[in-house]
This record gives structure tokens, sequence and C-alpha cells, in this order.
């Protein structure tokens, strides 16, 4: 068995990781310019203050900086609430600005994962939804008219079933040449953050999406990428800094508040990775150490990175203690299942050369799977040697892994933040936080 009999699951108190953030200190809009948002850089302790226009000067020549490159989506998608479905009372409640139904799309339904199947469905897909105003929702179907290169299309969602307030949505489409994704961006708003209460515009269309977003799927930023403009990434490559790319789509429990008194009892939610395997030979074969470092961009790199030897750890295990491959429904990691295995001796590249191994015995370009890692303080990190990342919200599963790599010092590197204003959240500043070094 390669589960460690000793594991107990940490029970941090989450009042612990409270403090004040003043509304002024919220970044709401961004920057004038990407990369000059403010970068504190600490190492051990706070070493310098700069911008991430500078931010190649902090980092060793050869390290390997690696990006969630998942694009967001247009999310929300309104639905005016005509008395029947004809399309003469559809142009007449917009005529009476009759009160609106808001679908906000979370992830597909497992028919249509991974998330790309859905955004190239044509005709109809499936979604697990969050829907505003439900209540006034009592027909089967809502219908309206859309637009793309000026052809009309029936646009339909009808209710499948609900259940702990997310609802299973059909959306529908009488064109079928056009795909999913051509609907949402012609009709869809981006998903702003919760506490930004203004509704999107065309500069968060720009802003609120990474200069390198390609996979679609997400429905909040991976906001540590926000800063890094053409000219950031120019300095990168002046100085040899490797650029490696995953995908984690980022859902709506990013902004889940934590509502048990203490972690182990919090329910951390489930997100979609995809890596491709060359990266995964790459971590087997550059794993990354004090010269040449892995360096992630945002917690959702380092959730996927981290989860990556984890998994690799499982498929090992499996294969030495039972001779038997793990099927592709047994890849996934579940919230403890790294604190509960036994990942003694057994390195990152002999790690990533199993799981690598599992990918092309499947005949598996990449992998797919969900991860529901918890980094809480106290946890060994196997391949991040360092963290870019924004500041996060007080009592947040984000700010855990601040204090997962930083130790009590989270407090002063954000107390110091706070005296020299620094703009917190999504749209404001950041720090470059550098992890103990750990055997690999």
């Amino acid at each position: 068995m390669y589960l460690c009999a000793m594991f107990v699951k940490p029970q941090i108190a989450i009042q612990d990781f409270d403090y004040d953030l003043p509304d002024a200190q919220i970044a709401y809009t961004p920057a004038p310019n990407r990369s000059d948002s403010k970068l504190l850089v600490w190492d051990q302790r706070i070493i310098s203050e700069s911008h991430y226009k500078h931010i190649a000067e902090f980092i060793p020549s050869h390290s390997t900086l690696i990006f969630n490159n998942s694009k967001v989506i247009a999310a929300r998608l309104l639905f005016d609430k005509p008395s029947t479905q004809s399309v003469t009372a559809f142009t007449e409640a917009i005529s009476a600005k009759q009160s609106s139904i808001e679908i906000f799309c979370l992830e597909p339904t497992a028919q249509y994962t991974p998330v790309l199947l859905a955004m190239q469905a044509t005709g109809k897909c499936e979604w697990n939804c969050l829907v505003g105003g439900a209540k006034k929702w009592k027909e089967d179907v809502l219908s309206k008219i859309i637009y793309i290169n000026e052809v009309a299309i029936i646009f339909s969602a009808k209710k499948m079933q609900q259940s702990e307030g997310k609802f299973v949505i059909e959306f529908s489409w009488d064109k079928t040449e056009y795909t999913f994704s051509e609907i949402l961006n012609a009709i869809g708003n981006i998903p702003l953050p919760p506490y930004i209460q203004r509704k999107a515009n065309e500069e968060d269309k720009d802003r609120y999406q990474t200069t390198y977003a390609i996979e679609e799927g997400s429905v909040a930023a991976p906001t540590a990428g926000l800063h890094f403009s053409k000219d950031v990434f120019d300095s990168l490559d002046k100085k040899e800094i490797h650029q490696q790319f995953l995908t984690l789509h980022v859902g709506a429990g990013t902004f889940m508040p934590v509502k048990s008194d203490t972690i182990d009892e919090h329910n951390m939610h489930a997100e979609f990775i995809e890596v491709d395997a060359t990266l995964i030979q790459y971590l087997g074969d550059h794993p990354g150490n004090n010269e040449k470092p892995i360096i992630v961009v945002g917690t959702t790199s380092l959730r996927t990175i981290e989860s990556l030897y984890w998994i690799g750890v499982k498929v090992y295990l499996n294969e030495k203690e039972k001779g038997s491959s793990l099927e592709s429904h047994q890849i996934h990691l579940e919230q403890w299942e790294a604190y509960e295995m036994d990942g003694n001796g057994i390195s990152v590249k002999t790690a990533m050369n199993a799981l690598y191994n599992w990918l092309a015995k499947n005949k598996f370009p990449k992998l797919i799977a969900k991860t529901q890692l918890m980094v809480t303080p106290g946890y060994t990190f196997k391949i991040c040697d360092a963290l870019i990342t924004n500041f996060h919200q007080p009592k947040s599963t984000l700010l855990l892994i601040i204090a997962a790599i930083t130790g009590d010092q989270w407090k002063l590197v954000y107390e110091h933040a706070l005296r020299n204003q620094y703009r917190f959240l999504s749209y404001g500043d950041g720090c470059l936080l550098w992890i103990k070094p750990q055997v690999k």
C-alpha cells in the first residue's frame, strides 16, 4: 500500500490568516501598463522592491519560468425573460427592459470534457452553471437572437437538472457552422472577480487576459501572468531564461471563501490541468536547483507542477507495489492525496519518468486530469523553487500557499506591502518569493 499510515489532516485555524485589507488598496482597474506594476522580492527576507519590467534582474540565467496559458472565456451569458419564446415577444421584452437571467458557465459536463471539446462543439453542448435570477426562470427553455457576422442565430438555454445550487444547462443554436467558442465571444461577458462590482468594459477584455493566453477554459484569469508584456519577455530572452507553458483552467472555486474554522474541513475545488508530455519529460531532465531554478508564474502553475510530481509518484508506486498500470480515471489527484502518499526517496526525475512512460504507454500526447491539491504550511515543495504571484485575499487558500513558502513571515511581507501602498488582488502588484532549497 502506498499510503502513509501516520498522516493526519493539518488542523490549521483559518483565522490565523486574516489581515485588514483597506478598500483603497484593492486594485479595481489595471495599471496603465502591464509591466509598471510593483514587484516585491523575498528570499527568506525582503531583499528588494522593483517593478515587473525589471523582473529579469532577479532571476538567474538559464532558469525556467513556467506559465499557465489558459484563456479566460466570456462565461457570463444574459437572457432577458420574455413571456413566451417567440421572436416577437423577445423583441418586446428587450424594449420593455425586463429583468435578466444570468447564466455563469463553470465547467462542461463529463460528456464535453476536456474543455476543448465544449468550446469546439457545434450545435449544442452542456455545462455546469450558476444561475442568477433562477427563480424567475419558469420556462424550460430560454432563447434569444444573436448575430455573428450579420448572421441571425437562435441561441437557447435549457435547464436539464439542478443539484447543490448548480444547474446543468444544455446550450443549443440553429446555425451549426458556429462553435460554442464563437457564440461566447459574440455575446458573453468577461467574468471579473466578484469583488469588482462593475460591468466588464473594453479594457477588461484585453487586460483581464495574459498576453500568451491560448487554451480557452478559465472563468478567472491566472492573474500573476497579467504583468508580463512583450518587453518583459524580451528581457527574459536576453538573459536566456527559458519559458515553458502548461494549462490549468481556473474555476470559480478560486474565489470560494474558507468557511470552516480549520482548513482540514474545507473542501478544495478541483480544476482541470493539461500538460504536454514534452514538458513532463523536460521537468525530468531539468528538475531545478539553485543554479537553474524552476520558477512558476502564479499559484495555478504551482498547483499544476506540484500535482505532476504526485501523480507521477502514484503511477510509480502503483506499478512497483501492485505491478499494474493506473487507469485514466485513477490519475486525478485528490485534496489530501499528496500528504497521504509516502514520496520519500522518489526523485523528481523518477516521478516524471514514470508519468511520461505512462502517457506513452497509453498513447496520450498530454496529461489531462483534475487536481484538488491543497498546499498548506508544512507542505514540502518537490519541483518549484520560486513563485511569482499577486497579493491575495485574507483567509484564502491562496494565502496558505504563501505561508507554505514563507512561514509566519507572510505577515511581514503583507504588512510591508500595505504600508508601502502596493495594490492588492487580481489587477494589483505582486511578489517574487524564493522557496527554501529542497532536496530533489
